[in-house]
């Protein structure tokens, strides 16, 4: 029998997790808190094959409940079911030692056929998402680039920009002319447009 811990915060759709997990004869949900804070303590506590995490707009925690996870429960696999994710949260994920993506969008059977892989000891990849992952080009912007990008999409005027990043203008000058190059954009608010579509924001 495969343990599944869910983690899901919408009660509908954690119900209905639940229910297409049941209907497997091989596959038990056990008891968990809708809350990402408290998922290594229930899962440290009933001890899981496998945690499915709903992301649902909290990729950040997930990437770092699965880091957690792998660290003081490396037997326990993680299998992330995400919505709209971007070409750069896919590779954030493998590199985080996330053992499954499924889409939202996935038939239904894909769900209880990557439990059981990674319940296996296997890594399983939505097909649609792996090949999102593949098609993109990966994060040319460094750290910095990223930073500077971010407040000046958020309307930040360069000279603060550069006092809030303890830079001087002309420092933040070239960086954002560094994104539009390698972003191949036409200016600032084309780079920034690229960037998101891209995922690199």
């Amino acid at each position: 029998m495969i343990r599944v811990l869910l983690v899901e915060e919408a009660d509908l759709v954690r119900g209905a997790l639940a229910a297409l997990l049941t209907r497997e004869k091989d596959i038990e949900v056990v008891p968990a808190p809708p809350e990402f804070g408290h998922t290594v303590a229930q899962a440290l506590s009933y001890r899981p094959d496998v945690v499915v995490i709903d992301v649902d707009g909290e990729e950040d925690h997930a990437l770092g409940t699965s880091l957690e996870l792998s660290a003081r429960l490396p037997e326990c696999r993680t299998l992330l079911v995400v919505g709209s994710a971007t070409p750069e949260y896919l590779r954030r994920a493998l590199a985080r030692r996330v053992s499954g993506l499924i889409g939202r969008n996935s038939p239904c059977d894909t769900l209880p056929e990557g439990v059981r892989k990674v319940a296996a000891g296997e890594r399983f990849i939505d097909p649609g998402l792996a090949l999102l992952a593949l098609s993109s080009a990966e994060n040319p912007l460094t750290d910095r680039e990223r930073e500077v990008l971010r407040l000046a999409a958020d309307g930040t005027p360069t000279r603060e920009i550069a006092d809030l990043l303890s830079l001087c203008v002309g420092t933040v000058r070239n960086h954002l002319n560094a994104v539009s190059r390698k972003t191949g954009a036409r200016n600032r608010i084309d780079a920034i447009r690229i960037a998101r579509e891209s995922g690199w924001l």
